[in-house]
């Protein structure tokens, strides 16, 4: 303790004692996240910060951190083939010329390729965050260091969340013109409090459970004055991301935040829709005891064949030992629920928003919070029981770990596709409603990631195409099919 006490705490250089107690944090963090906590007390809004351009239009952690960043992207880029592949065929057509996109999702490596091919096609993006906690800032840097005008650090406060979004929509000399959104934070935002530039834009894309569910309520009231596009609920989407992605990131967020061995395990997971399914089946195959909570009969019957038994909350929540939310809905888990837990329960949610557990409720003067780790929280009942709130109740795959590059690929190749296909639609193809991405992309989306896997497709004949009243070329599903 005498030689700790010898390192200065409040200059430039960090003590020895909170660097061993950052280090070990840190581990845990998104995407194993390079971290230089030096300055972490100092708000990025706060800084003045400029690239190797001379450019500030940007608002990051660290811009030092870009050349990291860049490494992170170019590894991301290898299991990406797909949207490469699609960068060079479009890049020479520039088919997104005068598109001005004004994006918020997930800042990762990934995602930063899906904005640097979409430059690279002709767009000009402003970029921010759609989760507090999943900015890579090293991504984040990089993509400001190569010009991208992008708001986002990980940790942000509610206030830092709305003020990034709001910087990249107003700005002098520059309007949006299309909106990729993940959530619908940026939609609502755009709606609300510029309402003249909603008006002009000339497509949404959405990729959220959330977010489309928005959409369909501004469409219901006769409020949503643009087209939109629905990409959530496209085959590739759908299967890719949402079930096979959360079958092997609901592990890697509960074992880098908890280390807890499944086997035995009794969970309860609410909602067996395809996150729920990717779910289940990870823990199923380690030994879990899996209980599904369900509104829709279809989906419980599904739970029932797949082995899994069906059953309210209320009647498990005293005996098991983690509970999973995952059905875009609000006050899934309310606070008689966590009242009524064991001791030392795991609480996490794997849906887009963090209104599934009601962690308002539990900041409340009788409950003490002890942060063990990064983001994981001991919340301490006055009899001394714990419950371990695991990202403060929002997205546990990419608040705590990371996701496949290559279920990344897919879901972002989607995205590109439908951008291009709404800028340059013509007038009246698409009205002021929700549309799904068309049959054929969505097939074409999942032909540009078969060669990763040395697939062969088998051909139809002529005569074997007339039987089933197809072209030979696709698409080989109705728009309807899911």
């Amino acid at each position: 303790m005498q030689e700790f006490t010898k390192f200065p705490t409040k200059t430039g250089r960090r003590s020895l004692s909170r660097s061993i107690s950052q280090s070990s944090t840190d581990s845990y963090s998104s995407a194993a996240s390079y971290t230089d906590s030096s300055d972490d007390e100092v708000s990025p809004r706060e800084k003045q910060q400029t690239n190797s351009k001379g450019s500030s239009n940007f608002c990051v952690k660290n811009i030092k951190q870009a050349e990291f960043g860049r490494r992170e992207i170019e590894i991301a880029e290898q299991d990406m083939s797909a949207l490469i592949s699609l960068r060079k065929r479009a890049q020479g057509e520039k088919p997104l010329a005068g598109a001005k996109i004004v994006g918020c999702t997930h800042i990762t490596a990934q995602t930063a390729v899906l904005i640097e091919t979409l430059c690279a096609l002709g767009a000009q993006c402003r970029w921010s965050a759609c989760n507090i906690y999943s900015t890579q800032n090293e991504v984040a840097a990089a993509l400001a260091e190569a010009g991208v005008a992008v708001f986002a650090w990980k940790g942000e406060s509610e206030d830092d969340f709305w003020w990034c979004i709001d910087r990249c929509v107003s700005t002098d000399g520059w309007q949006p013109n299309m909106i990729l959104d993940d959530g619908g934070d940026l939609t609502h935002w755009v709606y609300k409090k510029y309402p003249n530039v909603f008006k002009k834009i000339r497509g949404i894309v959405e990729e959220s459970v959330t977010g489309v569910h928005r959409l369909y309520q501004l469409s219901k009231a006769g409020k949503l004055c643009v087209p939109a596009m629905n990409v959530n609920d496209s085959v590739t989407k759908q299967k890719f991301d949402n079930l096979y992605c959360c079958r092997e990131s609901i592990l890697d967020g509960l074992k880098r935040t908890t280390d807890v061995m499944f086997g035995g395990k009794q969970v309860v997971v609410c909602g067996y829709g395809e996150v729920g399914k990717g779910c289940c089946a990870a823990l199923k195959a380690l030994g879990a005891i899996v209980y599904i909570t369900e509104i829709d009969p279809i989906c419980a019957l599904q739970a029932c064949m797949d082995g899994f038994r069906v059953v309210k909350l209320n009647e498990v929540i005293r005996q098991v030992d983690v509970v999973i939310t995952c059905t875009g809905n609000k006050n899934v888990v309310t606070r008689e629920h966590l009242d009524r837990m064991k001791n030392s329960c795991i609480v996490c949610n794997m849906g887009h928003s963090n209104t599934e557990i009601d962690v308002t409720s539990l900041r409340t003067p009788e409950l003490t919070w002890e942060r063990v780790r990064s983001q994981v929280d001991h919340v301490i009942w006055p009899d001394g029981k714990r419950v371990v709130l695991l990202a403060e109740g929002r997205l546990l795959n990419l608040s705590c770990s990371t996701v496949p590059t290559f279920v990344l690929s897919i879901t972002a190749t989607t995205q590109a596709l439908a951008l291009i296909e709404l800028y340059n639609a013509p007038e009246g193809r698409y009205k002021q409603d929700v549309y799904l991405l068309p049959k054929k992309m969505d097939e074409y989306v999942a032909s540009l990631h078969l060669p990763s896997f040395d697939a062969h497709l088998t051909e139809l004949t002529d005569d074997q195409a007339k039987y089933l009243g197809l072209n030979k070329n696709g698409p080989f599903k109705p728009n309807y099919y899911r």
